[in-house]
Order: structure tokens, then sequence, then C-alpha cells
């Protein structure tokens, strides 16, 4: 049985109704002590009752261990098996390596914009609200082969702190930084899974866009010095970012608190948990980077002040004006 993500009043039944399944499996497997077995079973019962069917098609999407284990390889490489295998290298320049993948994701990432557009967005979706379609309609498979796509992609971005490790670049290999990389193939593949289509792809709209541009500006600086006066725009790109997650924020909050929308309350919750964490997690990056650079700019005002001796042979800071008026 497929799951119906409807906005019902009998919502908050299906929730009873679960939390007393789970329960009576936990009892059931408590008294063997087969915690593992619970585990599986759970699974189970949330993949025949809440699974899309069509998704089954898809290599990876029979049971989420695939991506659990790509996520605890790429966690193994950045945090133990990479810094290991640069301690005594030098760092790799892989300046050809970067133009061409920073296209690669430039052109993927302006695809799938496309292809959200296409599939719905700009056609047939409500942007008040839209429910998952799970018909067999051609544009249905449609946003199902997207978001499959989608999540491929993420699994693909690990190379970012791939090479991050490999140039020995460790102040961009931030906990935000490893946290998004961990987390987003695990929410495309439940989207793949549970959620291909409606209010739930919003956000992959947003992020293609987003990702256009952060690869193109990446992509620019890895062609060389030379590049650099072309990317003025640099200091846009986390602010860009922000108004990604406050759109998010803004479209589920609409949803969640609508009487009208039938996209289910629950997974609307989930969606605005996800966008409030990236947008609190980019924020605080924000700011940290914010009070670093102007620290940064006071350092270097000070440090390019001249100083004059006065009588008694002691330096004293010589203010001088940021530009002088004419007469």
């Amino acid at each position: 049985m497929t799951m119906n993500y409807s906005n019902s009043s009998s919502g908050m039944d299906m929730v009873v109704e679960i939390a007393n399944i789970a329960l009576d499996e936990f009892k059931t497997h408590h008294i063997t002590r087969n915690y593992t077995g619970l585990v599986q079973r759970y699974y189970q019962l949330v993949e025949e009752d809440y699974g899309d069917p069509r998704a089954k098609r898809f290599p990876t999407m029979e049971h989420p261990l695939f991506t659990f284990g790509m996520v605890a390889v790429y966690l193994s490489w950045v945090l133990v098996l990479g810094p290991l295998f640069m301690r005594d290298r030098k760092p790799f320049q892989l300046r050809r390596t970067l133009v061409i993948y920073n296209a690669f994701q430039v052109l993927l990432s302006g695809y799938m914009f496309y292809e959200h557009l296409m599939a719905g967005w700009l056609n047939y979706y409500n942007i008040k609200c839209q429910p998952v379609d799970y018909s067999d309609g051609p544009m249905s498979k449609r946003m199902l082969n997207l978001c499959y796509i989608y999540y491929l992609s993420k699994l693909t971005e690990f190379a970012d702190t791939v090479f991050f490790v490999l140039r020995k670049k460790s102040t961009q290999i931030t906990w935000l930084h490893v946290y998004h990389h961990s987390v987003t193939p695990l929410e495309t593949w439940v989207l793949v899974k549970f959620l291909a289509g409606g209010n739930a792809t919003f956000p992959n709209l947003l992020n293609n866009f987003v990702h256009v541009c952060m690869y193109f500006y990446y992509m620019m600086a890895a062609m060389g010095p030379e590049y650099a006066k072309f990317l003025w725009w640099k200091k846009y790109m986390t602010e860009l970012q922000i108004a990604q997650f406050v759109l998010c924020i803004v479209h589920t909050t609409r949803a969640l608190f609508s009487n009208q929308c039938q996209f289910s309350k629950f997974i609307s919750a989930l969606l605005l948990l996800n966008a409030s964490i990236f947008f609190c997690l980019f924020m605080n990056f924000y700011m940290q980077s914010y009070k670093k650079s102007k620290a940064l700019q006071e350092n270097k005002t000070v440090a390019n002040t001249p100083t004059k001796a006065d009588s008694n042979n002691n330096t004293a800071t010589e203010t001088l004006p940021l530009k002088l008026k004419a007469n």
C-alpha cells in the first residue's frame, strides 16, 4: 500500500496508529533482544505502507544501506583516511580537473533546474501547495526520474570535499560543509523513495539555481588568478544560499498552516525543520565570516596607518583622512 500524503482530519489518528504499531513491534522483539530484527521490521512496515513502488526500479532504492555506506566512506575519507594520505605529501593543484568538474556541475544543475520547471513548477504545479502525484502519468514519471538524478547528483558532490583534502584546503572543510554533504544524500534518498514530487521538490528547484551560480564561481576561480577580477560577486554567494532557505521556510510554513493544502502536515513540519536548521547554520557561518573579515580589515587599516614620534620618542598613530576635499 502506497502512502497517501493528504491533509485530513484523521492525520493525528494515523500518527497514533503508527505509534501503537511501533510499540507492539518493540515489545515483541524486546523479549528476544532481537533489535536488528526490530529495525528491519520497522523499515519493512514503513516501506510497505508508505514507499513509492515506482522507485523500486532504480538502483540503490531497495533499501538505504548503500547510501548510508557511501556517507560512511565519505566521512572516513574526509576525517581520517584523506588527512593521513596527504600528511607527508604536497597539495595537488588539480587545476584542469577542477575546471572540468565544476563545469560538469554547472551543466548538471542547469539541466535539473530546467527539468524542475518543465516537469511541474513552471507548468501545472501550484506554488502555494502541491501534493505528490503518485500516478503513472508522463509528467509524474518525469518528476520521479528527475528526483533520482537529483539524488545521484548529491553523491557526485562528495568530490567537493575530496578535492579540498587533496589540495590541503583544510579551512574550507568546515563542520557546516561536512554536515551538509553528509545529510543531503540521505534526504534525497527519502525524497525518491517516498516523496518524488509536489512541495518536497520546491527546495530542489531553488538549490539547483544556487548551485549553477556556486559552481560557476568555483569554475572561474579554478581557471587562474587572471579571472579574479570577474569574481567580485563572491560575497553574495552565502547571501544567496541564505535567501534560498528563507524562501523554503516561507513556502513550507504556508503549506503547514493552510487548511486547504493537501500536502502532508507531518512532511511539511520536517521540511520546515530541515530548512530552519540549515538557515541557522548558514547564518552562523555568514556572521562568523563577516566578523572575521571585518577584523582583518581593521588590522590591515591599522598596519597601513603611518606613525610619528612625539617629544619623548613615543609613537602615536596619525589619523589620515580617507579622501582629500577639493579646494
